[in-house]
């Protein structure tokens, strides 16, 4: 599916606008970026969609299927998936992925996964009818159930993927940080 077509079936269903604002923390109708950005390879950038937090997702380039970059209000950005399908996939299916690159060892896979581990727990205690709404989101969006370890994988390989040609310059001509922060799982006190 194009990134438009699935744009199109996003913004037309409210029900699920509103699922995916809330605990999945991507909302449809949040589409100014904390700061005036662009990319440092000149691509084409369009915001698609904001956190709670003031983060940002934009399509990047042109055509039917464009990569989507995400950037924090704080300073970060990369690339997060290939398309819009996979995004709302990785969204939908691992909404603790932002945890899992915070403690990711600068960008371990593994330690992502250890990290997955210990959120998926968390989000169900937090949201005890999250797979429920997976299912909804799924079935609106006409996405599959990828499991989190390939959703893991494919957000490691974007993300190793951003520079040079996606990385995000802010105002003033200033390089966003990676996403994969240094922090491991065991520098969690909650997770020990």
């Amino acid at each position: 599916m194009s990134d438009e077509s699935m744009l199109k079936r996003l913004r037309s269903d409210p029900a699920a606008v509103d699922l995916l604002a809330g605990v999945f923390e991507f909302d449809v109708s949040r589409t100014a970026p904390v700061e005036p950005v662009r990319l440092a390879s000149g691509a084409k950038l369009d915001v698609i969609a904001g956190d709670g937090a003031g983060g940002s997702y934009f399509l990047c380039g042109e055509g039917g299927r464009r990569p989507v970059l995400y950037a924090t209000s704080e300073g970060q950005a990369g690339l997060i998936a290939a398309d819009l399908t996979a995004v709302m996939e990785l969204i939908v299916g691992a909404p603790f992925w932002r945890d899992c690159l915070k403690f990711s060892a600068g960008g371990r896979l593994e330690e992502m996964r250890s990290a997955a581990l210990r959120c998926e727990p968390e989000l169900v205690e937090d949201t005890p009818d999250i797979e429920e709404r997976q299912a909804r989101l799924r079935a609106t969006l006409g996405l599959g159930r990828t499991p989190v370890g390939a959703l893991l994988t494919a957000l490691h390989a974007a993300v190793t993927a951003t520079a040079p040609d996606f990385v995000l310059l802010g105002p003033e001509g200033d390089e966003y940080e990676s996403l994969c922060n240094t922090f491991r799982v065991s520098d969690n006190p909650a997770w020990r």
